[in-house]
């Protein structure tokens, strides 16, 4: 009989020789994808050599995540291994990007210990399509810089200061972009620090506000930082010079009412979740050296 012959397999040895079950191979070679080469006497299906090639194919295929039905496309000719391939790498960069952002919304969840309605609302914000991102970020941005009477360039910088996720975000930076989405929705926020912005922005032909080398300028923190550092107190008789060397002869009360207003806008946090969200190294978080400085302008305005 046909199936006697060394050079002929019968489904049973096919399985033998391939470490793979006759169920499997009766499945496979249902759908197409290791037809047999010929039938016996008694209508039983035969395999050769080359069969055996072929199921060694299918089997590193299946095993890289290609569909039974990609397979037979494949082993027929109608598209190519590197087509096929190349489809599933960017299916699985996909899920791997899925992955990352349902690992990252966990990690918060347990970081934050997360109601069942924060957990929904933190998920939503971390699959938020790039056109829905983007929505969130422009209509704060108008919000907040829209209408500001500065001179162009300045306006065309602040119009440009994107915040989005890359296409390949890491747990932190989804993580951070989370925190970032939750504030620039919240409206009092943005009024806070729209007002911050309107006390720090220079207008068109004027020099930059009394108050606005607080925020764009690290070196008054770097200055301050030190200052504690040295265990200066914010009431102590050191600080009238640090003071007077800081901001000259500007007008102090603005200082104190742009830096009130940008600790209670919560700038700081802000500049800091951006720079997260970027990728970018942020500079370490200066909210208690801000504390000091205020405390620092009122005990000497309190003195005046």
């Amino acid at each position: 009989m046909d199936d006697e012959r060394p050079d002929v397999l019968t489904i049973g040895r096919l399985a033998h020789r391939t470490g793979l079950s006759v169920r499997t191979l009766r499945f496979w070679s249902d759908e197409g994808a290791v037809p047999p080469v010929a039938r016996s006497a008694g209508g039983y299906r035969l395999y050769d050599a080359g069969s055996v090639a072929r199921v060694e194919l299918v089997r590193t295929l299946r095993e890289l995540g290609l569909g039974l039905d990609e397979v037979c496309r494949v082993l027929s000719g109608r598209t190519t291994v590197a087509e096929v391939a190349d489809a599933h790498v960017a299916a699985l960069d996909a899920q791997i990007r899925s992955l990352k952002v349902s690992r990252a919304v966990l990690s918060t969840v347990a970081t934050r210990g997360s109601t069942a309605e924060e957990t929904a609302l933190m998920n939503r914000l971390a699959r938020l399509s790039a056109a829905e991102r983007k929505q969130v970020v422009d209509e704060f941005k108008e919000e907040v810089f829209g209408g500001l009477d500065v001179e162009p360039g300045v306006r065309d910088r602040l119009r440009a200061y994107g915040v989005d996720l890359p296409d390949d975000p890491n747990a932190e930076q989804v993580d951070a972009w989370i925190e970032l989405a939750e504030l620039v929705r919240d409206s009092g926020f943005r009024v806070r620090l729209r007002a911050w912005m309107e006390l720090n922005t220079p207008a068109p032909g004027q020099g930059r506000p009394p108050g606005a080398s607080i925020w764009w300028a690290r070196q008054v923190v770097q200055t301050v930082a030190a200052a504690r550092e040295r265990g200066v107190a914010p009431e102590g008789p050191e600080v009238a010079g640090m003071l007077s060397e800081l901001f000259k002869d500007a007008d102090r009360a603005a200082v104190l009412r742009s830096l009130e207003a940008g600790i209670e806008a919560g700038a700081e946090r802000y500049r800091t979740l951006v720079a997260r969200v970027r990728g970018q190294v942020a500079s370490p978080d200066a909210t208690e050296e801000l504390e000091w400085l205020r405390r620092a302008l009122r005990t000497m305005a309190d003195r005046a």
